[in-house]
């Protein structure tokens, strides 16, 4: 405990905050949509943000420090899309799909079965997958400035300043001076946060074959292939070797424990993980876990406080957040695109991959993340056949 202790510092403790502020306010709102789309009533719905916040947070907490890795898990976005728009489907028939695609997630999981085809994928092709997902971060902080151009203004003129004298330190000042920006403008209502425990309710979960593949299938694909794939790539590109397989596997696990209380699916987190793996959450690589061990523990208590999530949220503004993103992802984004490119044979298939991951094309309800992979990889490919067959 004393190791861990000498081991955080204040920029690894605000690289967890930012984690779990980004994770939450960018995609709470669709949690929120998919548990009224399949009925769920208010105490239900609270009864969600407690499962899946005590979920991520054990989850990160423990593997973090099981590893001395910055281990950041979340909730499946895309996931929660593909629930927001089932139809005829009951929320005991989804719990009893929750069940099937946690265990479907133990399976590849534990049989090491992803963990293989994740071994196949150059790092180029990884590297530039992560610079994909995390570039449109940087588009959207660019955009908001047409929303609120002081706000954002200032950040990033904080940004640059931080980064030329005291770079371990810009990150906190720019969330310092957005919130005090927010503050002068109006625009911040900490006061309006209204701090109630979370109760957790059970939902015995129904047994229906149109949920197993109307939901369970569904949700387990766009889990593994829009969230697992670019976490493992978000982690390969940081120069992390986190073992795949049992780390995925419990996911999985801690999934198949909470669905009845609608914790659908958990997996690695790729955007919020970067905040936590990259330079600006510490020089030293082997102290960056710490920043996820504090994400994983702010994840607990506001699982724990479940029913102050939505005024929480909007107490920040969303140009705030999406600065704040942005501008965190920076140094890690220049870096995957470094090592995409730095390989002249794998240069046109890391572009293409780099570029199909962000445009966000949705094909059979699975995000462009899959979609860069592939590309990518087929390009790869393709590349090396003509190579061996000119020799």
């Amino acid at each position: 405990m004393r190791s861990i202790w000498r081991d955080f510092s204040v920029s690894t403790a605000v690289a967890g905050f930012v984690a779990v502020l980004v994770g939450f306010t960018s995609s709470a709102a669709i949690v929120f949509s998919a548990a009224q789309a399949l009925g769920a009533t208010s105490e239900q719905t609270v009864s969600w943000m407690w499962a899946l916040g005590l979920g991520m947070g054990l989850t990160s907490l423990g593997l973090s420090l099981r590893y001395r890795q910055p281990v950041l898990t979340a909730w499946s976005t895309p996931g929660a899309a593909v629930l927001a728009v089932s139809q005829g489907v009951s929320l005991p028939e989804a719990t009893g799909a929750f069940i099937v695609c946690a265990l479907l997630i133990m399976w590849v999981g534990y049989s090491g079965w992803f963990e293989r085809l994740m071994s196949k994928i150059p790092l180029a092709l990884a590297s530039a997958l992560l610079a994909g997902v995390l570039a449109r971060f940087a588009l959207d902080a660019v955009g908001a400035v047409a929303h609120a151009p002081v706000l954002v203004l200032a950040m990033t003129l904080s940004y640059l300043l931080g980064r030329r004298w005291w770079p371990r330190w810009s990150v906190p000042v720019v969330l310092l001076v957005g919130m005090g920006v927010a503050a002068l403008q109006g625009q911040l209502h900490l006061s309006s946060v209204a701090w109630t425990w979370a109760v957790p309710v059970w939902v015995s979960p129904v047994w229906s074959g149109a949920a197993m593949v109307s939901v369970a299938l569904p949700l387990f694909v766009v889990t593994m292939a829009s969230q697992n794939l670019p976490g493992v790539a978000a982690q390969r590109a940081s120069g992390y070797e986190i073992p795949i397989s049992p780390v995925v596997g419990t996911t999985g696990l801690t999934s198949l424990v909470l669905a009845p209380f609608g914790g659908y699916a958990l997996n690695l987190a790729a955007i919020t993980a970067a905040i936590c793996m990259g330079k600006e959450a510490h020089v030293d690589p082997s102290r960056r876990y710490t920043a996820s061990v504090a994400a994983g523990l702010l994840y607990i208590a506001l699982g724990l406080a479940g029913g102050t999530i939505v005024s929480l949220m909007a107490a920040f503004p969303q140009a705030l957040v999406l600065a704040v993103a942005g501008l965190a992802l920076l140094g890690t984004m220049a870096s995957g695109l470094a090592v995409a490119v730095k390989d002249e044979q794998h240069r046109e298939a890391a572009l293409l991959t780099f570029l199909v991951t962000l445009s966000g094309v949705t094909l059979l309800g699975v995000g462009s993340a899959f979609w860069g992979v592939v590309v990518g990889g087929l390009a790869q490919w393709l590349w090396t056949r003509r190579q061996q067959a000119s020799h």
